[in-house]
């Protein structure tokens, strides 16, 4: 019993040292092997046997095939070139001619070597990837043995990276990784349900290949794979022998070698390693240690350390976290901040030695990271009120932030009265009546009452407009103040003509208070005049801001941000109305000026310079119209991020400027991302997504999508298109295909009862 032991940790030892580069081979043998110098010797005597040994396919060698095995036909397959070696084989590039034509990936067992153990593991790994079916999971095409015996297979060849690398070469955000990491463990999972854990994942077997543009994970290497099931175990008893897997990858429980129960945990072991390396861009646990440590206190370190968390390794990494950042699009303080939290919590979890405290399954794990990217609470994370209330403050961020802005300006109007309450009593009484205006407006749902139903920013706001004219009555300057901040709330929403209303009454109390020149009242007029552009309500829009601007410029001054401002929606109205010509100048002095006083990343820059963009698109000027945008577009994910409404507003002018020359397939892509962009960080009732879905079904109508086009334009008219555009739908030349389809004069019939319902409200 004990030669049998003895033999099979020499397999073992044997097996893995092929799989390094020779120069590594002596240094891992003296760690693993210590004191015991007749292991060492004997496994020395097999590497040097190998190496002296014919090649692999020596025995098969045919004429036309050169030293190397090159040229070779194993079966109908003709071997091209090597591509991989390990302690099972050796896999090779080949081409197949019958009975079809491809490239494939065949992996031979090593030759020489033909002992139970080598052909047990080979035949499970063949059986493994046969019964599994999944697109991030590399497919078996064929399988056989040569007359000599020697036992191959053929399977999908896939010519991609790891997907570390992948990520680092193509500078994936940490929320493009996670994305791409779901797809990784959802093909662990199928494996777990045809009965099969893998053991040996790693970046270097999760390869990334782009199809149609977009990267799909490819998960290959079963060859550590366990059977769990009945009809497989007997085949796998001898993968349970001796250490099997790669360090730094390997769970605790496969570093004792007194383990014999490995079940899917520690697949989900190695999946939280690579999420950590996709995070922090390093191990939990730096193997290049590994070499100047015994292999024994190396495997101790892993069976009873707990790993530092990915934001605290970034953070205490000072060489190396710029790189680490900037492959990753950001800096490393913001890559810190990203990671501390959630992100820890569920890499911790994954990576957690003692098992029962890990994920059970890779869905679990996946389903936790779903929660993440949705801003939902984490298991991995215990639920305290307050994280709860952050999560429900992250998924509903601008229902939140309309009423938040009505609060804070609310609760800053008390504090000031407050501050006056100790000088008067007629301002304690003033003082009063805003605090009952404030409690009377916050009497709605409490989102954690178990009701179900949150409070969105237009119901506060509606009850705010009902109770304000009795609330502050005696109050009109405030009461003016409340009503441009209402007014403000509606249009960001979307809803016009309510806070076309507002403006209205602000400007009639800042008239008859402040008097008609002073800066709140021309504030609220060059609102009052957006409104009715949203509204499409262009001439009388036009008319409103050719009055205001001179009176702006007299009064704020020429280079005052108000001015500029009712200057820049001059020139959007202009365009709008087909005055590019006298518009895009107008643009071009709005875009310089900011930028001078503003500096190239101020929101007010970017917004006038998208704005730009869009100018020169509608007068033909294609070219620089891209040119602009492209800039823009690219400051604005550097300064914001892709989920932002100001970078969302941006995708959308690019992908109008790609399909208006003719780019439709470049154009299709852009839509579908700036979508999926939209509906996750805006929400599907913005006006924004709303947008999009317009743009995008104009594209569809030209290619003669007809069902596609109409479903967008539906989607767009019921989620916050705005009612100029719902206006505009029936004399839009991109639609002219459209208007012999019953469907779509009904749809005209719905935009227009749409329109005259935001009207109504």
């Amino acid at each position: 019993m004990e030669t049998k032991r003895e033999w099979e940790r020499i397999k073992e030892l044997f097996g893995s040292a092929l799989e390094l580069n020779p120069s590594d081979r002596d240094a891992f043998l003296k760690n693993a092997c210590g004191s015991h110098l007749s292991l060492l010797h004997e496994v020395e005597s097999l590497l040097e046997a190998h190496e002296s040994s014919s090649n692999l396919l020596q025995p098969l060698l045919r004429p036309q095939s050169n030293q190397n095995g090159e040229g070779q036909f194993i079966g109908p397959y003709q071997l091209l070139k090597k591509i991989g070696e390990g302690g099972m084989g050796q896999v090779w590039l080949a081409q197949q001619f019958a009975p079809l034509r491809r490239q494939v990936a065949l992996k031979l067992i090593r030759g020489g070597f033909f002992d139970d153990a080598l052909l047990h593991r080979f035949q499970l790994e063949r059986q493994s990837l046969a019964v599994m079916d999944h697109p991030c999971i590399a497919k078996v095409f064929d399988a056989g043995a040569t007359a000599e015996g020697q036992s191959y297979f053929a399977m999908e060849y896939v010519p991609g990276v790891p997907i570390t690398e992948y990520c680092d070469q193509k500078k994936l955000r940490i929320r493009e990784r996670l994305e791409l990491f779901l797809k990784v463990c959802e093909g662990v999972q199928h494996a777990h349900q045809k009965a099969i854990i893998h053991r040996d994942l790693k970046p270097a077997n999760v390869l990334v290949v782009e199809v149609d543009g977009k990267p799909v994970p490819r998960i290959i290497d079963f060859g550590l794979a366990k059977a769990v099931n009945r009809e497989i175990t007997e085949q796998s008893v001898h993968t349970q022998l001796g250490l099997l897997g790669t360090p730094g990858y390997m769970s605790p429980e496969q570093c004792d070698p007194a383990a014999h129960d490995i079940d899917t945990r520690t697949d989900v072991y190695s999946l939280g390693v690579i999420l950590y390396v996709l995070l922090a861009g390093t191990q939990p646990f730096e193997t290049k240690e590994w070499r100047n440590k015994p292999l024994d206190e190396m495997l101790r370190r892993l069976r009873e350390e707990d790993p530092p968390q990915p934001s605290t390794r970034v953070s205490c990494d000072h060489e190396t976290a710029p790189a680490r950042a900037a492959a990753r699009a950001t800096d490393p303080k913001q890559l810190v901040s990203v990671l501390r939290g959630d992100l820890d919590w569920i890499t911790m979890k994954a990576v957690e030695r003692d098992r029962a405290r890990r994920y059970v399954t890779p869905s679990e794990l996946a389903a936790d990271v779903r929660r993440y990217l949705n801003n939902e609470p984490v298991i991995a994370r215990p639920a305290s009120f307050a994280y709860r209330v952050q999560k429900y403050v992250r998924r509903h961020r601008y229902a939140v932030a309309g009423a938040g802005a009505i609060m804070a300006l609310l609760i800053a109007f008390a504090g000031i009265e407050n501050f006056q309450l100790r000088k008067t009593r007629r301002e304690r009484d003033r003082a009063d009546r805003i605090a009952e205006f404030m409690t009377g407006i916050f009497k709605a749902p409490d989102p954690y009452s178990g009701t179900g139903k949150g409070v969105s920013a237009q119901e506060l706001l509606d009850k705010a407009v009902k109770d304000i004219d009795t609330g502050l009555a005696k109050e009109p300057e405030l009461q003016a103040r409340m009503m441009y901040a209402m007014g403000k709330a509606y249009s960001n929403l979307g809803v016009h003509q309510p806070a076309q209303s507002l403006f209205e009454r602000s400007i009639r109390i800042y008239s008859s208070v402040l008097g008609p020149e002073d800066r709140a009242t021309l504030q609220s007029t060059s609102e009052l005049a957006w409104s009715l552009f949203e509204q499409g309500r262009l001439a009388e829009a036009e008319a409103l801001q050719r009055k205001l601007i001179p009176i702006q410029q007299r009064v704020l001054g020429p280079n005052d941000l108000e001015t500029l401002n009712t200057m820049g929606n001059l020139a959007v109205t202009l365009c709008e109305k087909g005055a590019c010509a006298e518009a895009i100048p107008l643009g071009r002095e709005i875009f310089e000026k900011k930028r001078k006083l503003r500096g190239a990343q101020a929101p007010e820059t970017l917004a006038a310079e998208d704005n730009l963009a869009e100018m020169l698109a509608d007068a033909g000027q294609f070219a620089e119209a891209e040119k602009v945008e492209q800039d823009c577009l690219k400051i604005e994910i550097q300064a914001f991020g892709r989920e932002n409404v100001a970078t969302i507003g941006s995708m959308i002018t690019m992908a109008d400027i790609q399909r208006d020359t003719g780019r439709d397939d470049e154009a299709q892509k852009q839509f579908e991302e700036t979508l999926v962009l939209a509906n996750r960080a805006l929400g599907p009732d913005q006006p924004e997504g709303a947008v999009a879905r317009h743009d995008f079904a104009e594209l569809m109508a030209r290619q003669g999508h007809t069902g596609d086009a109409l479903s967008l334009l539906l989607q767009a008219v019921d989620h916050g298109l705005p009612p100029r555009m719902d206006l505009g739908i029936e004399k839009d030349p991109f639609f002219d295909s459209l208007h012999g389809d019953p469907r779509f004069a009904a749809l005209v019939a719905h935009a227009r009862q749409v329109a005259a319902q935001h009207s109504a409200n």
